[in-house]
């Protein structure tokens, strides 16, 4: 059976991008932004699928040690989460499938320690893999799922760059073009992250390129 993701996530981001928040080990913080920039390099200025599956790959067992030193925390495991995730929408389509579960997985480990860590971001991507998986038969995919988590990331970040533009694609890929423009139009507003230029940079493309399909 052909599995067809229609993912840019995490493409989206989850963001799965969602800015590393400080706790209070500043050397898991490190590590975990580390796999952040790496996974935004990757997703924004590596051009051919093959080459950003093999180095996504690679981030991949990084971002397992890094949740495997740090256990019972939400952050690393949010991280892992997301890098799956983008792997998922990159690999061949007989690994699609296993890797988008092994992502609902890790996110939903993350969920489970703590539901608001990283401003909503756990539940932004939980969202977004299950509007982005195709649903029943094939896959797990729900899109009332996806509506909830993602409503409760906007809740948690109502102004936010990605909360607003996740929100935005789910309801274009619903069909609600003018909620979904109000929801984008509110994502470019969102104050300009020079930590993270590259994401800021390519989600804002991201943004810029649905609102120009919508017209």
């Amino acid at each position: 059976m052909k599995l067809i993701f229609r993912i840019a996530l995490l493409s989206s981001a989850l963001a799965f991008g969602s800015a590393v928040q400080a706790s209070s080990d500043p050397q898991m913080d490190a590590q975990v932004q580390h796999i952040n920039d790496e996974w935004a390099r990757i997703k924004y200025q590596v051009r051919g699928k093959s080459a950003q599956y093999a180095q996504l790959a690679a981030l991949q067992k990084q971002a397992s040690v890094v949740a495997a030193k740090y256990p019972g925390k939400a952050e690393p495991l949010l991280w892992l989460g997301i890098v799956t995730s983008e792997e998922a929408a990159v690999a061949g389509m007989f690994e699609q499938l296993g890797l988008a579960k092994s992502a609902r997985a890790t996110l939903q480990r993350a969920y489970a320690i703590d539901p608001h860590a990283s401003r909503g971001g756990v539940a932004m991507s939980l969202g977004v893999l299950y509007y982005k998986v195709p649903g029943w038969p094939i896959a797990f995919g729900d899109t009332g799922k996806a509506k909830g988590f993602l409503q409760a990331s906007l809740a948690a970040d109502p102004n936010g760059l990605d909360a607003n533009w996740f929100y935005g694609d789910y309801l274009y890929a619903q069909g609600q073009k003018a909620a979904a423009k109000t929801f984008l139009q509110k994502a470019l507003r969102a104050p300009a992250d020079p930590d993270r230029s590259v994401w800021d940079s390519g989600r804002r493309g991201e943004v810029r390129s649905l609102l120009a399909k919508i017209g």
